[in-house]
């Protein structure tokens, strides 16, 4: 028998609000784990206040449902996590220590974007392991979390990735943008909300997507391969 691991243990500097939601959301962790009818649960929702009701809206019958949102399985709302609160300082911030062993990725980071908006952007590294040298039961990842959403990066993937790059050096591995020239000379980048922007913005397309797209009504418009990332 062997026992896998998914650990995390990091800091983050919020606001004593923030810091006040986060305990929230540990009680309502514990009021769910007690699997009381849907009314019981939904006085136990109206319990946590408006500062809570406000990130996240009574929905459903137990009024429980935008705080459910933040697992995959609502059966199993937990956050797998220990989050330890230091005494505010001077400023008024407060030092969080997210820490455990069977660490839940998904619904932490997705709890910060919510309720520690002073601390975007941010992140954190995770790994997975195991009490026994079993092949593929060793890796991790990182997660970084900014107010547009929630990147999920792991070791599997940029392994991958980089083998692809080692058995085929050809270029777009890492996607394609559509670059543009201007009548004035300038170059632009198109991105799918705003039309054309800065590199920084661009939308990045893999795969065959370029291909589905027409580069017209564009006259001076062409496809550039992304460099492979570089990993430090």
């Amino acid at each position: 028998m062997a026992n896998s691991y998914t650990k995390a243990a990091f800091h983050l500097l919020v606001t004593a609000e923030e810091a006040a939601m986060l305990r929230l959301a540990e009680r309502a962790v514990d009021i769910l784990d007690t699997n009381g009818a849907d009314e019981d649960l939904a006085l136990g929702y109206d319990s946590l206040g408006t500062a809570f009701h406000a990130l996240f809206p009574p929905r459903g019958a137990s009024r429980f449902e935008s705080f459910l949102d933040l697992f995959d399985d609502w059966s199993f709302p937990y956050l797998d996590c220990r989050i330890g609160l230091d005494a505010p300082d001077e400023n008024g911030k407060v030092m969080a220590f997210f820490h455990g062993d069977q660490f839940g990725v998904e619904p932490v980071a997705k709890l910060i974007r919510i309720a520690c908006p002073s601390a975007l952007p941010c992140g954190f590294t995770w790994s997975s392991d195991c009490d026994r040298l079993r092949a593929g039961e060793f890796g991790g990842g990182a997660v970084v979390i900014t107010a547009d959403g929630i990147d999920w990066h792991s070791t599997t993937g940029i392994l991958t990735r980089a083998l692809l790059r080692a058995e085929d050096p050809g270029e777009g591995h890492d996607g394609y943008v559509l670059a543009v020239r201007s009548p004035e000379d300038d170059i632009a980048y198109w991105n799918n909300t705003d039309g054309l922007g800065a590199l920084s913005s661009a939308t990045v397309f893999r795969g065959d997507e370029a291909a589905g797209v027409n580069p017209l009504p564009f006259e001076d418009a062409a496809w550039l391969a992304l460099p492979a990332p570089r990993h430090g």
